[in-house]
């Protein structure tokens, strides 16, 4: 792990910004095979519980999203990372180790799905804005992590012992 690791803001935001567009890609084929699925199956969008909506999004969308960034992240690099020349290095390269990194680099997007669909359910009570500030706040510190910090490791790379590096380094 290099401990001045210089990566600019702007290459570690272009980085993100190009693998959000990836995400909403997916999500919008997801978007429109499901309601595709829904009116051809169902001739509507059916009624779902709480619990079946938390389960059909963490099963959809985050859990596909977390597994394919783990896999892009344990071959070298997502598309972000390759369009912005970078890459992730491990200290033991294994694919677990990347699930973790993406793990608890996509928690803050999981905790926010689940603000949101519990919130929708009970008109945005205590319980859902409180993870909708929990997933606000761990969000800004992992992004200043990963932008700010010396060696430019977020939580994810700390834990998983990777670290995003300028891809010509080593």
């Amino acid at each position: 792990m290099q401990d001045n690791n210089f990566i600019s803001f702007a290459t570690r935001t272009k980085e993100l910004c190009i693998d959000w567009l990836v995400i909403s890609a997916y999500l919008i084929c997801l978007f429109g095979a499901s309601i595709t699925y829904y009116f051809v199956v169902f001739g509507g969008v059916p009624v779902f519980s709480e619990l079946q909506s938390q389960l059909i999004t963490t099963f959809t969308s985050v859990l596909v999203i977390v597994t394919l960034f783990a896999y892009l992240d344990f071959k070298g690099s997502s598309v972000g990372k390759r369009v912005a020349g970078l890459k992730v290095y491990f200290t033991h390269r294994s694919f677990s180790r990347s699930l973790v990194r993406n793990g608890i680099k996509f928690l803050p997007w999981q905790i926010g799905h689940m603000a949101v669909i519990h919130g929708v359910y009970t008109r945005f009570d205590v319980i859902s804005i409180v993870l909708s500030i929990i997933s606000c706040i761990l969000l800004v510190i992992m992004f200043l992590m990963g932008t700010m910090r010396y060696d430019r490791r977020h939580l994810g790379d700390m834990v998983a012992g990777t670290q995003v590096q300028l891809a010509k380094h080593r």
